[in-house]
Order: C-alpha cells, then structure tokens, then sequence
C-alpha cells in the first residue's frame, strides 16, 4: 500500500497539486481500502456460514472498490469458488476466464484452471449424454498436469483424468452396443477399435475386444476375428470375455458358470461390512 501512495503523491506533485489536496487523495485511498477489507472478511464470513450467493456478490464488490490492490484477484477467485459452490457453473466459468485475463501475472492460476476444469467435471452425467463437458474436462485437467506439475491440483487432476478415461470408454461401449443392435456392423466395429487403440487402460477394453472378435467372426472375416481373439487371450487369458471369444470358434465349448449360495453371499457382505469397522 505504501508504494501506492508514494506513486500518487508523485504523480499529484508532477502535476503541481498542493499538500492539502495530497492529504485528501492519501484519505480517500485509505478509505477505500478500508471498504474493501470490510467486504473482503463480510464475504468470508457469509462463505464459512454457508450462504455462497450472499458471498459471491461480497467477494465482487471487495474486488470493485480496489481492483489495483493484492486482494482483489484472491477475491475474484473465491466469488468463483462461492458460484461453483452453489453449482452455478457457467457464472464460476465467466468469472474465472476475466480472472486469467484481468489478473495475468498472479500466482494463483494453477488453482483457476484446475477449478475450470472441476466445472465441466461437475456437468458430466453418464454415457448416454453429451460428451463436450467429458473432453472440456479432461482437457482443463490435463493442462494442470503439464502445467502445473508439483501441486496437489496435479495430483487430483490425474485422477479426475482416469474417471473421465473410463467414462468416454463407457460411452463409446454404449454406441457400440447400440450399433450391434441395429446390425450397423462397420459403425459398431469403429466404436469398439477406438476403445482398444485409445483406452485399453480401462476396465472396458476385455469386452470391446471380444465385441470385435464376434462382429468379425459374424460377416466372415475370421482371419480379422482370430487376431482379436489372440490379442484377448494373450492378455486376458482367464478373463470371462476370453472363454466367450473362445466359443465362438468352439461352439461345443461351454462356459462354467460358479454359483453363489445365500450362505456365501451372507459371508461376502459380512467381509464386505467389516472393512467399514
């Protein structure tokens, strides 16, 4: 604050202004700083109260009456975290974009672009929707890893990054899926190959793999069918979609199936509850 004033009365100098009229800048300077501490802590206050939309509007204030001061990109951030608080997410957004421009050199952006990124994260619902929040997301994530490194927003960001890989895979399995039931074959085996080639670090790879095993093996190409079906066993030998893969050349081959009793079930749950103990 001091290095603001010495450039005011500087500058008011420069210009021949007279003490008094210094004096007078100096108090209103203060008293405007004053303004924005008093809403800066009513806008904390209200946010550990759990009124974020009273907060929001306080923490944009603060930052209104003294833009040029250290608070006010904090105060930008935090009315951005009070909106996301209250899933108001396209507001959280805006505000956070003008904070990255307005405020370039502040050393906070690691936290906005990984709150960015935990808006789209927060509008993504199952497979069957749209995508775009899927890949805004892991996008905004994946540029906190790079960017960003040795936070913890990183770390986080590299799991939010797993959850979304698995639910894109979800969603091309979907569309697959759905291909096979309208006997579009080309187009389901496009959907399946895209989880092989492009997520078969998911829980979803087994299956597009056997799916490309049948499809092909069903419009003749058993050659295109076999290679699937040796990319399934040799990483998935005991994997139930292998042996199902395995019967479609061996029609005569049955699959075991181990049933469950209610006595082991009871005993499953009874393991299950005791990790909760």
């Amino acid at each position: 604050m001091n290095k603001i004033y010495i450039i005011l009365i500087y500058l008011m100098i420069l210009s021949g202004c007279s003490k008094d009229e210094v004096k007078v800048v100096k108090i209103k300077e203060t008293q405007q700083d004053l303004e924005m501490i008093s809403a800066y802590k009513e806008a904390y206050l209200a946010l550990n109260q759990g009124d974020p939309y009273f907060s929001a509007k306080k923490f944009l204030e603060a930052e209104l009456l003294y833009p040029q001061s250290d608070w006010a990109p904090k105060a930008a951030l935090l009315a951005s975290y009070s909106y996301y608080l209250q899933n108001y997410y396209p507001e959280a957004l805006l505000n956070l974009e003008r904070y990255l421009i307005t405020y370039p050199s502040d050393i906070n952006h690691s936290y906005a672009h990984y709150l960015i990124a935990m808006c789209y994260f927060e509008t993504i619902e199952d497979e069957k929707r749209d995508s775009a929040p899927l890949i805004k997301a892991r996008d905004k994530f994946k540029y906190v890893v790079e960017n960003f490194p040795n936070t913890d927003f990183a770390m986080d960001s590299k799991f939010k990054i797993d959850l979304i890989q698995d639910i894109i895979a979800a969603k091309e399995m979907y569309l697959g899926r759905h291909y096979i039931k309208k006997q579009k074959w080309i187009a389901a085996i496009n959907r399946f190959k895209i989880v092989v080639e492009d997520y078969d670090t998911t829980v979803f790879v087994e299956e597009a793999l056997h799916r490309l095993v049948e499809i092909n093996y069903k419009l003749g190409l058993k050659e295109e069918s076999q290679k699937y079906a040796n990319l399934l066993g040799y990483n998935y030998l005991s994997s139930d979609w292998y042996k199902k893969s395995y019967k479609v050349f061996n029609k005569s081959y049955k699959i075991s199936e181990k049933k469950i009793n209610n006595k082991d079930k009871r005993g499953i749950i009874e393991k299950f509850k005791k990790l909760f103990n």
